[in-house]
């Protein structure tokens, strides 16, 4: 079997050791449903109480402020749902930027669809930066919510989230950030952030998938989405995934212990691709800013190539990595991030994220290098080959 090599923790990380045995050890030996008064429902509850302090102090909130859901998307939606619903007949507005992740942005077309949210929808640069003045300009009395990015799930910029707090907080509009990509691996403190609700997903940060949580600031008006039970005080309904939260809070536990070290070692191995890409590569096009990005994205396009193309080519040489495009009614769309920073059509066709993490080695890098320009230089032979031969 080929060995392989995977480049794609962006889209989502391999689970870490110690945090597979704590949710396997939940289910085996902790059956009991949290809202049961007797022993086992105790136990479970107590778990969950134990992953909420942990989600908490990873970001410096009070666990009371830690609201547990499947996931990313699920918070984005009780962000985005909840201050719209909470503020109904009082503001509609909400802004976000070109772009967010669909999770956001699919939301916010929906609310506006049904005439429940006046959407503005804010631009970013070449680099995918928005600019705080932008938005300060974009919110107007009735705006109830901003929700902007902590950093781009394709090209890896981190945005300005401190001075967009700040802009909302001096004008009393609720501010939300997508952090999926971020938290873990960052720096993130919502005691000096100027944020009011943060969404965060376990298997980013090497814990499970359909686990994930809400940062609720004390005071932040957000209604519930969903009815029934009334769990998590009303604010998330349904019985808790007891060996996800548990595997939640371990996972945010290690990473928050591990941050820094883990920072700076990924940085280097996005360098060494970001220069190695560069060098050996012609005409690659690096999209993002070029500092101002994760440590672990190292994202590009390569003219007179397609990115599943690029991303088949790989695979089928053992390396694991993916495309802003998508395939869809038999071609292939660029990524609204990549038209949105103002790439053309047929450039943003061809791109490539590469996203290292903690398993990722220097003889991984060393590979992909060794194999990528010659998978480039093929595709682009081929590409050519094809309008050549156009009648």
């Amino acid at each position: 079997m080929i060995r392989r090599t995977y480049l794609d923790h962006a889209a989502t990380t391999p689970v870490d050791p110690e945090v597979a045995e704590a949710m396997a050890r939940v289910l085996r030996d902790v059956p009991g449903n949290p809202s049961s008064v007797y022993a086992e429902g105790r136990r479970a509850r107590s778990l969950v109480d134990e992953a909420r302090a942990q989600v908490a102090a990873a970001i410096g909130a009070d666990p009371a402020e830690i609201v547990f859901t499947s996931g990313g998307t699920e918070a984005d939606n009780l962000a985005l749902r909840g201050v719209l619903t909470a503020r109904e007949g009082e503001a509609d507005g909400l802004v976000v930027t070109t772009i967010e992740h669909h999770a956001v942005l699919d939301t916010a077309e929906d609310l506006e669809r049904h005439g429940r949210a006046r959407v503005t929808r804010v631009p970013v640069d070449r680099d995918g930066l928005v600019d705080p003045a932008a938005v300060a300009r974009a919110i107007d009395a009735r705006t109830a919510l901003v929700s902007i990015m902590h950093a781009n799930n394709e090209i890896g910029t981190i945005e300005p989230i401190e001075e967009i707090g700040a802009v909302c907080r001096a004008q009393g509009v609720t501010f939300h950030t997508d952090a999926v990509q971020s938290v873990g691996i960052l720096p993130f403190d919502v005691r000096s952030l100027p944020v009011d609700l943060v969404s965060v997903n376990a298997h980013k940060f090497y814990g499970p998938k359909g686990v994930g949580a809400l940062y609720a600031r004390r005071g932040t008006r957000c209604a519930t989405v969903q009815t029934g039970g009334g769990q998590e005080k009303g604010r998330r309904t349904g019985t808790e995934n007891v060996p996800g939260i548990v595997a939640l809070g371990v996972a945010m536990r290690i990473a928050s212990e591990r941050r820094e070290r883990d920072a700076r070692r990924l940085a280097a191995l996005r360098d060494r691709i970001v220069a190695g890409v560069r060098e050996r590569v012609p005409d690659a096009i690096l999209t993002g800013h070029a500092t101002r990005r994760l440590p672990n994205n190292a994202s590009f396009c390569f003219p007179g190539t397609q990115g599943e193309s690029l991303v088949v080519a790989l695979d089928l040489e053992g390396i694991a990595a993916s495309s802003g495009s998508a395939c869809a009614s038999g071609s292939t769309e660029p990524s609204h991030v990549l038209t949105a920073i103002g790439l053309d059509r047929e450039i943003a066709q061809g791109s490539l994220r590469l996203t290292v993490g903690r398993d990722t080695t220097d003889a991984d890098v060393d590979r992909l290098l060794e194999t990528l320009p010659a998978i480039v230089a093929r595709l682009r032979a081929a590409s050519r080959e094809t309008v050549s031969a156009a009648p």
